[in-house]
């Protein structure tokens, strides 16, 4: 079967590399935004007298009707034709004949693939910034049940102070915060037109690009042909972005698998988001935290991936570029799977309020604020960590903590402790007195958990 080329060509593509050429088989799920950008260049073409009106309307109800077959489920796309780009290109000359082919007048492949990645990219930014805000709401209603749930905070994975369930949760709604905006900035920046750049140096054809730019709804025209196909930095960025995403995601997913074992005990998953084994009955496993673990690092790879494409490239278009399809396709389908199955996960998930204080006053993580109340009375503080030290000593020794012990062990070892001491090392005190901005006192924890509800709130109704 003739290509598209074939005029240059004396011999058949040889169909090892035909098969080895073709993008069809992953770049077909840019359909929508082929024919899209197709329609308004069409129409543009019409508008300006570079084809006659009647051609561009007959070019962009072919293109309607490819549209509608292929999202009933009646088109196959053909090898034989390569990519997106040809395949509704050579559907289209079937069904309306010669017009069909003059819709590939003053444009490329070059920035027609160009136009796809921005549109595509640009609509799924959007599906996980939405994805991201779904969990985000989850994070702040499970947060707000659970103001009082005292846990210990941690260092070194040691017990380190005293803090609540919802400040620890408000930390990674807090990153995924920064998510969102690192998402909003590259769509801002990437929010910019190529269509109108041809193969690299634009076409003599008196073509209308800020009219195909209002049809398609981009901010911005790119301002350089050479740049405007030749470039996937925004590609890169939304992986870089998906990456840091997936870190974010990765870390909480590894924080509940420690928790919902027997050591810690914490939470308990729901059974619908939980696994058994095939040969321990007892057993009941964190997979879906373990798996979105695990693909983290396909996230990682993609990025790794696009950079190591584009380093080495000359200007303009080069054929290596056609590696950014899977990469990013595959970052976006990993990142809103896990996104998708870790909300309901997070909002079924128990939490074992009991174990969490349990576990808070073992480790003397009221240290520090045993210091404080020294410091409070007069003491330098690096006397007062002196003295503390010597106290949790004489705990271990004695198996006891700071709170068992008695009146009489402490002014053993400072004439400067009082009664008051007990409240002042009291967990429920301790997390209370922490009532500086970013503390875990319940008053401004519910303060950090309005803000971000109001956060979430302005991102949808900017997205509206």
């Amino acid at each position: 079967m003739a290509k598209l080329w074939a005029g240059r060509f004396q011999k058949e593509t040889d169909l090892v590399v035909n098969d080895f050429n073709s993008s069809i088989l992953f770049d077909c799920r840019l359909y929508k935004e082929d024919i899209t950008g197709s329609i308004a260049h069409a129409t543009m073409l019409g508008r300006q007298g570079i084809i006659e009106e009647h051609e561009a309307e007959k070019i962009v109800e072919g293109l309607k009707g490819i549209l509608k077959d292929i999202e009933d489920g009646k088109v196959e796309f053909s090898l034989d034709y390569e990519d997106i780009h040809m395949n509704v290109e050579q559907l289209l000359t079937e069904r309306i004949g010669d017009t069909g082919k003059r819709l590939h007048t003053g444009r490329s492949r070059n920035d027609q693939v160009a136009l796809d990645m921005r549109l595509y990219v640009k609509k799924e930014i959007k599906e996980i910034i939405k994805l991201i805000l779904g969990f985000m709401k989850a994070l702040t209603a499970k947060s707000r049940e659970n103001l009082d749930a005292v846990m210990p905070g941690y260092t070194h994975l040691q017990r380190a102070q005293p803090t609540t369930f919802a400040h620890y949760m408000m930390a990674y709604a807090n990153m995924l915060k920064r998510d969102v905006s690192r998402l909003q900035d590259c769509y801002e920046r990437m929010d910019e037109m190529p269509l109108g750049s041809g193969a690299l140096a634009s076409t003599t054809y008196p073509i209308d690009r800020d009219f195909v730019r209002e049809q398609l709804g981009f901010a911005r025209l790119t301002d350089n042909s050479l740049d405007g196909v030749s470039d996937r930095d925004y590609c890169v960025e939304l992986l870089s972005a998906l990456s840091i995403l997936m870190m974010h995601l990765s870390r909480l997913s590894e924080e509940i698998i420690s928790w919902c074992s027997w050591e810690f005990k914490f939470v308990e998953l729901d059974d619908a988001y939980s696994t058994g084994s095939s040969i321990m009955p007892q057993k009941k496993n964190p997979d879906v935290c373990e798996l979105i673990r695990g693909k983290t690092g396909r996230v990682y790879g993609a990025l790794t991936t696009m950079l190591t494409v584009l380093k080495g490239l000359p200007l303009a278009y080069n054929k290596d570029m056609q590696e950014d399809k899977e990469a990013v396709f595959g970052a976006i389908d990993t990142v809103k799977q896990c996104l998708e199955v870790f909300t309901p996960m997070f909002s079924t998930m128990t939490l074992r309020r009991d174990n969490m204080r349990k576990a808070a006053s073992r480790g003397f993580i009221n240290a520090t604020d045993c210091a404080d109340y020294l410091t409070k009375k007069g003491v330098p503080f690096r006397d007062a960590y002196k003295t503390v030290g010597r106290l949790v000593n004489q705990c271990i020794k004695a198996d006891e903590t700071l709170e068992t012990m008695t009146m009489r062990d402490f002014a053993a070892i400072s004439n400067k402790f009082g009664d008051d001491v007990y409240d002042a090392l009291d967990l429920r005190t301790c997390v209370a007195e922490r009532k500086v901005i970013g503390g875990p006192a319940p008053q401004e924890v519910t303060r950090q958990i309005d803000k971000i509800d109001k956060f979430i709130a302005e991102v949808e109704d900017d997205e509206a």
